[in-house]
């Protein structure tokens, strides 16, 4: 008789989990500046492999020109988060009391965004480039913004400074002769290097202080982050885990490959050297100090963020 009963109320237990309704996914919406580099693809692959779900989580991703146009997504609460936003410019939106907060850096180092020019330019570095001449940077607020900033005033650059959007857009521009120096970032225009339509004639390493800087980072709406932070936090969980998928399993770049419609060695060849994995750690800003520092003599900011304004701005979760 006992076993009959707990038989029974197995059974009806059963019959209950079955018809009790799946717990419904959260839905963040992420704005991306360059969507299709592989720095940034942690939300989009990650998705497509199932890590987001895993953390029950479904990701609305959406393309941007650059880290200008992100950080205005975010701002105005039409993307929860917002990627690949350079460090100076989201810090000169929240010092003007934009509701914006650093979640996590996303790439440290400058290594990977390039400057180039047509073959067939007389241009053969920055010192060429005259004052009648023009250099691109993607949006304002972007790091590649910040860079061209710093290779005028560190380095003595006199071309002038041009809004171009993302490479495609600015490899256009270039070819057509309507920018003297474009932008990019691999492995966009490391087919047209190897066929020899392009020249590097500067990189983002080229600029001591920033070699060491985390430059880009996850940001967040600060209103967001309040009322949507168990779901933030998981995001953060399930982004960590797509980085360390990304550099473990060949199946990421082979998706990867397919996805822009490269080959999967030039993939490779391009990650291995222009963005390491040590480049996309998740832990701290580095540099710091001196990423203040350049943001206020680059003049992305008025004066220094005090240890009060900085406590508040970063607001990087401890891995768990």
């Amino acid at each position: 008789m006992i076993a009959k009963r707990i038989f029974v109320s197995a059974a009806a237990g059963a019959v209950l989990l079955a018809a009790a309704p799946a717990v419904a996914e959260d839905t963040l919406k992420i704005a991306i500046g360059q969507i299709n580099n592989w720095e940034n693809q942690a939300p989009t692959l990650g998705s497509e492999i199932g890590i987001f779900k895993k953390h029950n989580l479904t990701i609305e991703a959406v393309g941007t020109q650059g880290a200008g146009e992100t950080i205005q997504a975010v701002i105005s609460g039409s993307a929860d988060l917002g990627a690949g936003v350079g460090v100076a410019g989201v810090m000169r939106a929240f010092s003007k009391g934009a509701p914006v907060r650093i979640l996590l850096p996303a790439f440290t180092g400058t290594g990977d965004l390039y400057w180039y020019v047509k073959a067939d330019s007389p241009i053969k570095s920055l010192k060429d480039a005259t004052a009648g001449h023009t250099i691109a940077y993607s949006t304002s607020g972007s790091s590649s913004n910040n860079i061209v900033v710093a290779f005028v005033q560190e380095l003595g650059a006199k071309a002038k400074p041009t809004a171009t959007g993302g490479p495609p857009g600015t490899l256009t521009s270039v070819m057509s002769g309507q920018v003297d120096i474009g932008w990019a970032a691999p492995p966009f225009g490391v087919q047209e290097m190897k066929d020899g339509k392009i020249r590097i004639v500067a990189r983002g390493s080229d600029i001591p202080s920033l070699r060491g800087q985390t430059v880009r980072t996850i940001i967040v709406n600060a209103n967001a982050l309040r009322e949507k932070k168990d779901a933030i936090m998981r995001f953060v969980a399930a982004y960590r885990e797509s980085v360390d998928w990304m550099y473990s399993d060949p199946k990421a770049m082979e998706m990867y490959a397919a996805k822009i419609k490269r080959p999967i060695e030039l993939i490779k060849d391009s990650v291995k050297e222009f963005q390491p994995k040590a480049a996309m750690q998740t832990d701290k800003m580095a540099d710091l100090d001196g990423a203040v520092k350049d943001a206020v003599k680059l003049k992305f900011l008025d004066a220094p963020l005090t240890k009060e304004q900085l406590a508040e701005f970063i607001q990087i979760p401890p891995r768990k």
